[in-house]
């Protein structure tokens, strides 16, 4: 019977944790060779996972009685090992890096600066907005920013992707750039405005952003000063207006091919819409004139068009 790759991975790991005890049991020397010379034994992902994780490890120091200087030699090559994997295949090794170089400032700004030199080409969004989460968790929220930015830029998000896994990592960027300030919230709307299309989104994002003045809750629970942004001036105006274009070209869409079965959802799909509409200072008009437009461009379908006029006139 053949064996799955999954089994085979397995296989491997168990194979490599296995070469790992056996140094340990060898001794010091024998944990920086492998270390040493990783490369030749070891995929980075492994080399990081399994190999310098296990050697930095506490029961690793308590079972071979390591005084400070064995402690930090050992750490030091694991360290090592960490950057060059990261170098490597930052994909995957980046965010190992970065937590086994967190006690040491070189190795941590050099695993941080490979970070930022892989975002444009070689990390997903989904790589990236995990990696600023954890610099958020260990009080590094300008860090934290700069890759949820970078993140954003790999992000795409269509109109009908209301579900999307990403949506969580945008809100929290969101959030995040919100906490920070008003010059960081500003920084982030064009990027969301160019990544997100889906209007609910967007919606939830213009929503959360008015609730409070950018900076006023800081991370630390600091309160600052200040009013609340203004949603005709940049840059809430330019979230609003896209928000409310997507809202116009979500509701074409769905009215291309929208199906019977649909038209209540549909029906309160508007209704969420125009609460987005009645934001803008002339949001009454624009939404008035957007159901004319409905109503004149879909007449054929006839029974919608009378749910929409019962609904909104």
């Amino acid at each position: 019977m053949r064996m799955t790759l999954s089994t085979l991975n397995w296989r491997r790991r168990e194979m490599v944790r296995w070469l790992v005890t056996c140094a340990t049991e060898v001794g010091v020397y024998a944990l920086d060779s492998i270390m040493q010379n990783w490369f030749t034994l070891f995929t980075p992902t492994e080399a990081t996972s399994i190999v310098a994780t296990t050697v930095m490890s506490n029961s690793t120091i308590v079972r071979l009685h390591l005084d400070c200087h064995q402690q930090e030699k050992l750490a030091s090559s694991a360290r090592t090992l960490a950057l060059q994997c990261a170098m490597k295949d930052p994909q995957n090794c980046a965010l190992s890096a970065l937590t086994l170089c967190e006690k040491d400032h070189i190795a941590f700004e050099t695993a941080y600066q490979i970070v930022l030199d892989a975002a444009t080409t070689g990390m997903s969004y989904s790589q990236l907005f995990t990696i600023a989460r954890y610099m958020e968790h260990r009080g590094y929220p300008m860090r934290a920013y700069k890759l949820a930015t970078l993140a954003m830029t790999h992000l795409n998000l269509s109109y009908n992707q209301d579900t999307h896994p990403a949506i969580n990592d945008v809100l929290w960027a969101c959030a995040l750039s919100h906490s920070l300030g008003k010059n960081e919230l500003a920084a982030i709307i064009p990027l969301v405005v160019k990544s997100v299309k889906c209007a609910t989104v967007l919606s939830d994002i213009l929503r959360r952003c008015t609730l409070t003045t950018p900076g006023m809750v800081g991370l630390h629970g600091r309160r600052n000063s200040g009013k609340l942004m203004s949603l005709d001036k940049a840059p809430l105006r330019q979230l609003l207006d896209a928000t409310i274009g997507a809202y116009i070209n979500t509701t074409h869409s769905r009215l291309t091919h929208i199906s019977p079965r649909h038209y209540s959802e549909f029906i309160e799909f508007l209704s969420k819409a125009r609460e987005t509409f009645l934001m803008a200072h002339d949001g009454h008009i624009q939404f008035t004139q957007f159901i004319d437009n409905l109503k004149q461009i879909y007449k054929g379908k006839k029974k919608l068009m009378m749910l929409v006029r019962e609904r909104f006139g």
